[in-house]
């Protein structure tokens, strides 16, 4: 066995002590023995030999009492390994847990819509997500265009979906889908027999408009402006939900974009889309700037996408 170094008062300070080092002190701590030690670690013996040398070299003590049959911590080698093996057990969970990240075992994703998109379109992408990537977390926050935006500024969500402006500072935009203004009807009414409606053959037909705090109602407004009519609702609501509801009960027809699809399932509802104008948004993804997207929020963005095209059909 190479002999053990003697302490060295004159020895200067400083030396910087490396991963490996440890490494191979830990390996022969567990093991008892420098073969057995090397053979874990892929190196020869005399390679974990100098290793250990050197490391008893850098710390000025001697870290085991060797014999030809046995290797046992001194007294500075066990208060070292108490002390050090800890952090490399900690270092060794960093690095498993960062893997897991980028493998797709570990992570959550926060995600914000507004609130027709998060009760329908979301648990379906839940679903996706759970069946391909289980250990994943998702979380959703539904609210409005502008505190979507927000809780991407502040670092609340890392991805939304919606339709917003152009030119939003600090956020990335991706179009998934072009969306369409279409008039939602009683599966028995009328327009059943029509491809489109133009806006005109809204005239004397009860409407349930969206309130007016909603860019979806301000759209409605232009486009009954284009045709001269006059916008006077019936009912006005807030959510999307309740106008569908108002609608498959009778009570009038609504002004909803495309994605009110989603919402449909077997509700006794016909959507046609609106023409004489086209009224159109962009659905799209959005993202911080600043902030580099996990491998997780790269994949939840992609199922998004995805799902949004399957349940949301495309207009041209």
């Amino acid at each position: 066995m190479p002999p053990s170094p003697t302490p060295d008062p004159t020895r200067k300070p400083g030396q910087r002590i490396s991963l490996r080092q440890i490494e191979c002190f830990r390996a022969v701590v567990q093991l008892g023995n420098f073969s057995r030690a090397a053979d874990r670690l892929g190196a020869s013996q005399t390679g974990v030999s100098h290793m250990i040398r050197d490391l008893e070299t850098t710390l000025n003590a001697r870290l085991f009492d060797r014999t030809t049959r046995r290797v046992d911590l001194t007294e500075a080698g066990r208060l070292f390994a108490e002390n050090a093996l800890p952090g490399l057990d900690g270092i060794d969970r960093a690095v498993e847990r960062i893997r897991d990240l980028g493998a797709l075992r570990l992570g959550q994703v926060r995600i914000a819509a507004p609130p027709l998109i998060a009760a329908t379109v979301l648990p379906e992408l839940l679903r996706r997500l759970r069946a391909r990537h289980p250990e994943l977390k998702l979380r959703v926050e539904d609210s409005g265009t502008d505190q979507i935006i927000a809780s991407l500024r502040d670092g609340r969500c890392d991805l939304g979906v919606g339709s917003f402006d152009d030119g939003i500072d600090g956020v990335d935009q991706q179009t998934v889908l072009r969306d369409r203004l279409m008039v939602f009807a009683p599966a028995d009414h009328p327009l059943r027999q029509r491809q489109d409606v133009p806006w005109t053959a809204l005239r004397d037909e009860p409407i349930v408009a969206l309130t007016r705090e909603s860019n979806i109602r301000l759209l409605t407004a232009v486009g009954f402006e284009s045709a001269g009519l006059p916008l006077r609702p019936d009912f006005e609501v807030h959510q999307i939900f309740t106008a569908l509801s108002l609608v498959e009960s009778g009570a009038g027809l609504a002004i909803l974009p495309t994605y009110a699809f989603a919402a449909l399932r077997t509700r006794q509802i016909i959507a046609r889309p609106l023409s004489g104008p086209d009224i159109t948004r962009e659905m799209r993804i959005v993202t911080p700037r600043d902030r580099v997207p996990s491998a997780a929020t790269n994949r939840v963005r992609d199922m998004l996408r995805r799902v949004l095209r399957d349940m949301v059909p495309e207009v041209s």
